[in-house]
């Protein structure tokens, strides 16, 4: 798979074809040319479906199978290039585990998570007000520590780790509220939130961070009210040691995310919000890597005064929308 891809894409390059407004080569004559695939094909896909087919499955499959043939007829896609692809998607499912999600980072970088997201949360709003979501992210961990209020996600912070330095003047407090959209606090909320290290690695793709560094779970108080200690957030390089790293490579793309840190808030009778919330002063918020950032998430971290765990401080409230 490793030469396929970038066989075609050299191919491409030395490709001296000019083209049409209409999108067609020039030098190819069509005037009276009939269509050179089968016209009743992809329907006759369709029709395969049997009467006891999964109901959402049945109405979305035509739909899928149409864009896919049609693709491929549009592009003239051959042989060799569909089994380039084939091996790609393959690669993307080896390289996957509990850890790191290869083909959700593909999704990523095709902006299709960014786009279903959108569209879910506009499905699902029941009001105007509630915060918007964001893109999960390939590198999500279900099983973070549940620590009191007020504590720290970062651990294992010493002088002879590499970004000590980084790490102080990053050093900030996170704190806000939990609210529904009729502006009621909602108590034992569980606020899940995960972010990088100063050197732009997660814990589980950093063998020198201890398990689970920067995560942790809070649960709200009967105000609402949650808060941690946590760092300012850095960009960072999507990985691009695997086929998704490949692909950006070959579409002459940058590989950057802005600085985020993660959230999934969830509290009973409200629907469960995965969100990402930019730092201002990142220049990559305007060219995000995987199209994530929206402007209502963009926030702006103060100076703390009289805190020696913290010189920056964000405060910042979380309206759920209810079932």
């Amino acid at each position: 798979m490793g030469q396929m891809i970038p066989d075609l894409a050299a191919t491409s390059r030395a490709s001296t074809t000019k083209i049409k407004p209409n999108g067609i080569p020039n030098g190819i004559n069509t005037a009276g040319k009939k269509c050179q695939h089968d016209p009743t094909f992809t329907q006759k896909v369709i029709a395969a479906t049997g009467p006891n087919a999964n109901p959402r499955l049945a109405q979305i499959f035509p739909s899928l199978v149409r864009h896919l043939h049609d693709f491929a007829r549009e592009v003239n896609l051959t042989v060799g290039e569909w089994s380039a692809a084939v091996d790609f998607l393959n690669d993307c499912g080896k390289m996957s585990s509990d850890r790191r999600n290869e083909t959700q980072l593909l999704c990523d970088i095709l902006g299709l998570e960014s786009l279903v997201d959108e569209i879910t949360s506009k499905q699902l709003a029941t009001s105007t007000t509630q915060t918007p979501s964001a893109i999960l992210g390939p590198f999500y961990r279900s099983d973070a520590p549940f620590l009191p209020n007020g504590t720290s996600i970062v651990q294992g912070l010493s002088p002879s780790v590499s970004w000590y330095e980084k790490a102080l003047e990053d050093s900030a407090f996170l704190s806000g509220k939990v609210l529904s959209t009729d502006g009621k606090p909602i108590e034992n909320a569980v606020v899940d939130v995960w972010h990088t290290a100063p050197n732009g690695l997660y814990e589980q793709q950093d063998s020198d961070q201890p398990e689970m560094n920067f995560r942790g779970r809070f649960r709200t108080d009967q105000q609402g009210r949650y808060a941690l200690y946590a760092l300012r957030p850095v960009p960072y390089p999507i990985p691009d040691d695997g086929p998704a790293g490949r692909l950006l490579g070959l579409l002459d793309r940058h590989p950057n995310r802005p600085g985020h840190i993660h959230f999934i808030v969830s509290a009973e009778g409200h629907r469960t919000l995965t969100t990402q919330l930019y730092d201002s002063r990142d220049r990559w918020v305007d060219d995000d890597a995987v199209f994530a950032v929206k402007d209502e998430l963009v926030v702006r971290f103060e100076p703390r005064e009289g805190d020696p765990g913290a010189r920056w401080e964000l405060g910042y409230d979380f309206i759920l929308g209810r079932c």
